[in-house]
């Protein structure tokens, strides 16, 4: 028997995104939207010396899944670099592709039971490729 797609810690992820205010002074911002449902991720970051992210705070207006995975995203962004933030977001989409194995994130196995469904793979990607590149537009306005 499979898995249920939205279950109970779906649902505790997507009531308890961590950083749900946006910065008042971001480096660097970047939205994502999915065409399919009208999901959307939006997300503030500001980086240290070390390009690594310092500051995020997020605005995100999706279904469960996309909630859940931007609280994943929040919980353990801090201190991530941008190359770290796409290598995640790449496996990501491969994972749900059934491209490769499940990024190296905390959590991110929740999302097992939403292979089958692509028509939900955009709301959960939106967080991280939002995260991507918002936080490689920060580090190279560091520079």
């Amino acid at each position: 028997m499979s898995a249920p797609l939205y279950n109970a810690e779906i649902l505790r992820l997507a009531a308890t995104i961590p950083h749900h205010e946006r910065l008042s002074e971001p480096m660097a911002t970047a939205e994502k939207r999915s065409p399919i449902c009208g999901s959307r991720v939006t997300i503030d970051v500001a980086v240290d010396d070390a390009g690594r992210v310092s500051e995020v705070g997020l605005l995100v207006r999706a279904c469960a899944l996309g909630q859940a995975s931007s609280s994943l995203l929040a919980a353990n962004i801090l201190g991530r670099t941008p190359a770290e933030l796409a290598a995640t977001r790449d496996a990501l989409t491969a994972w749900l592709a059934r491209e490769g194995d499940a990024p190296d994130w905390p959590g991110m196995d929740i999302f097992t039971p939403a292979l089958d469904y692509t028509a939900r793979h955009p709301s959960i990607r939106l967080a991280f490729e939002a995260a991507a590149e918002a936080a490689g537009i920060a580090a190279k306005a560091k520079v």
